[in-house]
């Protein structure tokens, strides 16, 4: 976003935050934490730490109650690895009982400021990241990292050190409040708010126990660990945790971390059954059909029964007109958001519903400042739908589809705006 047209838009905002109410309310039941498995803002160890030493490497296992945000680093003097997480609890964890194996001298872990927590491990010997996966159990939700490290040489573990530093962003970085540096985008990190809808008192579509709240925060936070760990995103999200966040509540985070694009995160049901596949939505005031149209609407309602407050007819005819010339300029920016999604999926060869793009008047899409999409990743009502939804390799085969489009986009963004400054 340009230097002129940020400040076009912050002007248009300062008028409409006077008429926006931010309302965040949550909460959770014992019986309804206990049936989300704990999804909450903290994972916390599910068994002990691990190590497994061989002739050469060490793997590394840490089992967690929940997946979360994670980037690893080395450090020299002494060589240590270290694992930044968003945010595991490490209450009860004692690592001065832990039987360490291998090439490791010590363990610390601690909190690491701005909402991160670290793990250390101290070894007697330079060792890098041979490899490093978080994998997911899609039926209970839990997660494992396991690391292995390889022994290095000191010119070798110095080049990933670097190679770590560079692209991953550390704790208490500038990265999404606005003071780092805003180059063109591809010449930066692109900032993506991800919106897994519902929560807390408004669990969304339910179909045979299954829960679209719950199920989109699961995708939302695998799709957030693999866009962070291009080194090419920045992504914040409008709920971490099983809460209720109202609609305009995550318009604002969207407009608050100076986002680069607004991605919102469905599973919805239909009466009749039918629907199925991913379908991307974009903003209208009349909608593509009626299925889009009851879709809008229930979101909405959805929101007023949580306790928000619906934008929907709100806005005065001042603030209407703002938004309006806001839009001009995010519109095309959104259209080329919404087609280069589609190809991606259709290219993934995964299931899309026969009407691939369709548009309704869905609140959360509302930002005048930020290009915004409405994905719905598949309909809970649809058997196939919701075995996919439910399957670990396929939520992966979407979330690299998903980075595919997002990176095509980007690369579209930075040649619209090097025409633009010809």
């Amino acid at each position: 976003m340009g230097t002129e047209r940020r400040a076009r838009v912050a002007g248009y905002w300062a008028v409409l935050l006077l008429a926006l109410v931010m309302a965040a309310s949550g909460g959770v039941t014992r019986a309804q934490e206990s049936a989300v498995q704990g999804l909450g803002g903290l994972a916390r160890l599910s068994g002990p730490i691990t190590f497994e030493a061989s002739w050469r490497s060490l793997t590394v296992t840490l089992p967690l109650t929940q997946p979360v945000p994670w980037r690893t680093r080395l450090l020299a003097d002494p060589p240590r690895a270290v694992v930044d997480f968003h945010t595991v609890d490490w209450a009860g964890v004692d690592p001065a009982s832990m039987v360490l194996d291998g090439a490791v001298r010590a363990l610390r872990v601690g909190q690491a400021g701005s909402g991160w927590s670290r793990l250390v491990i101290e070894l007697d010997r330079p060792m890098g990241f041979g490899q490093a996966g978080l994998a997911t159990d899609a039926e209970t939700g839990a997660a494992v990292l396991t690391l292995r490290l390889d022994p290095m040489s000191d010119t070798a573990f110095a080049r990933q050190a670097a190679a770590l530093a560079a692209t991953d962003p550390q704790p208490g970085d500038s990265v999404l409040d606005g003071t780092a540096s805003r180059l063109p985008l591809g010449r930066r990190p692109t900032r993506i708010v991800l919106d897994p809808g519902h929560g807390g008192v408004d669990p969304g579509a339910t179909h045979e126990g299954v829960t679209e709240a719950e199920t989109m925060l699961v995708f939302a936070r695998e799709l957030a660990t693999a866009l962070r760990r291009t080194g090419r995103y920045e992504v914040a999200m409008t709920r971490d945790s099983n809460v209720f966040v109202s609609l305009e509540a995550r318009i604002t985070v969207a407009h608050g971390a100076d986002a680069d694009l607004f991605l919102s995160l469905h599973a919805d049901a239909l009466e009749d059954g039918q629907a199925r596949g991913a379908t991307l939505y974009t903003l209208a005031e009349d909608a593509t059909d009626a299925a889009s149209a009851m879709l809008a609407e229930r979101h909405d309602r959805d929101d007023l029964l949580g306790g928000g407050v619906d934008l929907t007819g709100t806005d005065d005819a001042v603030a209407s007109v703002l938004m309006d010339l806001a839009r001009a300029e995010t519109t095309p920016a959104t259209d080329r958001l919404a087609r280069a999604l589609v190809a991606a999926i259709q290219g993934a060869d995964l299931r899309m519903h026969r009407h691939p793009w369709q548009q309704a008047a869905f609140s959360v899409l509302k930002s005048a400042a930020v290009p915004s999409v409405l994905l719905e990743v598949g309909f809970l009502s649809s058997d196939q739908d919701r075995a996919r939804l439910r399957d670990a390799d396929w939520r992966d085969r979407m979330v690299q589809a998903l980075i595919g489009g997002l990176d095509a986009w980007v690369a579209e963004e930075a040649a619209q705006s090097a025409l633009r400054r010809r």
